[in-house]
């Protein structure tokens, strides 16, 4: 079929609802660049709100080397979070709901300040945090084998699905976030570790990006909002059964049940 904005929207919340997934419609329509999937996942928030959802903040996807590796994406996109996608500390992955979910490690900002681009920088960006914590997103993606393309995925929201923040929230100033270590334990066993800087060279960066970006989008960052500034490891799969902590240097950790 000839695809549209309307249409790429449609079947994406359908195959969100339906926990189904399907291949790229890139390879039908070409013509889908990052643009054009922007559109489509500004389109689709509003059809959240329309139904009850509340915007609560943003969230970036492939800063990460690792995961832009992983996923053959070179650049990290920007995309929508709302009180939906929250899942309360110590409830069990929503396997009911997700396709085929995967956990990855995030360093999280409360917003004290409006930040809005361009030209925000990291110091600038920093400037506007209240507080810092750890976290996990549980991404989704509504592609067969995570397969996709820039237009693509900024369409589908950057993958959204959950997320979870850890017990600890610090101010930043007493924190060295380029230095902050986390360790990805699945089934008892270290399967990944990173730090901070393996997200842009400094989470800040990421947090500069998301508000520049958002600018050109006519967006700013909100006082309050929540931003996940994207994935520190590569992300790990999460069955039901496994069990997957996330263990923060000064955060805390973040324990998440594959459930039944």
């Amino acid at each position: 079929m000839a695809w549209d904005i309307e249409s790429v929207g449609d079947e994406l919340l359908a195959c969100e609802a339906e926990r189904r997934d399907r291949e790229p419609f890139t390879d039908d329509w070409p013509d889908l660049d990052l643009d054009t999937g922007y559109a489509i996942q500004d389109r689709n928030l509003a059809k959240r709100l329309a139904r009850g959802e509340k915007l609560i903040g943003v969230k970036l996807g492939l800063t990460s080397r690792a995961k832009q590796q992983r996923m053959g994406v070179h650049f990290p996109f920007v995309a929508w979070l709302t009180d939906a996608m929250i899942l309360p500390a110590g409830d069990p992955v929503p396997q009911s709901r997700l396709i085929h979910p995967r956990v990855e490690p995030e360093i999280v900002f409360v917003m004290r300040d409006r930040l809005e681009g361009p030209g925000v920088t990291c110091a600038q960006a920093m400037d506007a945090v209240e507080s810092v914590w750890g976290g996990a997103e549980i991404i989704d993606s509504r592609y067969r084998d995570f397969r996709f393309k820039a237009g693509d995925v900024a369409a589908d929201n950057a993958s959204s699905g959950a997320f979870v923040t850890g017990p600890i929230g610090l101010p930043p100033s007493e924190l060295d976030l380029t230095l902050e270590g986390v360790l990805v334990e699945v089934g008892g066993q270290i399967l990944d570790s990173a730090t901070g800087a393996a997200v842009q060279g400094h989470p800040g960066e990421a947090l500069a990006l998301a508000a520049n970006d958002l600018a050109r989008r006519g967006h700013a960052i909100e006082p309050g909002w929540i931003v996940l500034t994207g994935g520190m490891t590569d992300a790990v799969f999460c069955p039901p059964g496994s069990a997957i902590g996330i263990h923060f240097t000064n955060l805390g950790s973040v324990h998440l049940s594959g459930g039944d």
